[in-house]
């Protein structure tokens, strides 16, 4: 596999995960597949809580791309059929972490990642 910035991203952001949030190596999937419109999409990082569902999708970008508005709608769209918990966007520089006000159809910034529970 080659280290493309975006990779060096996804691969810093799994460690942050399992080394200073304590989420099981186990319950993380990279590049997941999902169907939307009958169109093949991937999730960068998808981590499922114990009982197998999603709870935070992660979208990873390379350090040179800036976080604007499209990017969090690509990651909403992703999460209108996966129904994580939290949805997160990071180039590695910059982060946002958000939890899903599902009533309200809308998300709440956070100041960091949940940890694992």
């Amino acid at each position: 596999m080659v280290l493309t910035p975006e990779e060096w991203v996804r691969q810093h952001f799994v460690r942050f995960l399992i080394d200073k949030k304590n989420y099981p190596a186990s319950l993380i999937a990279l590049e997941k597949q999902l169907t939307i419109n009958n169109r093949k999409k991937r999730t960068d990082i998808l981590v499922f809580n114990s009982k197998g569902n999603p709870e935070i999708i992660v979208e990873c970008k390379a350090p040179s791309i800036k976080i604007t508005q499209d990017t969090f709608d690509q990651i909403a769209r992703y999460n209108l059929k996966l129904k994580a918990n939290f949805l997160i966007v990071t180039n590695g520089l910059e982060h946002f972490y958000c939890k899903m006000d599902f009533e309200n159809e809308t998300y709440i910034f956070l100041k960091e990642v949940p940890n694992y529970k």
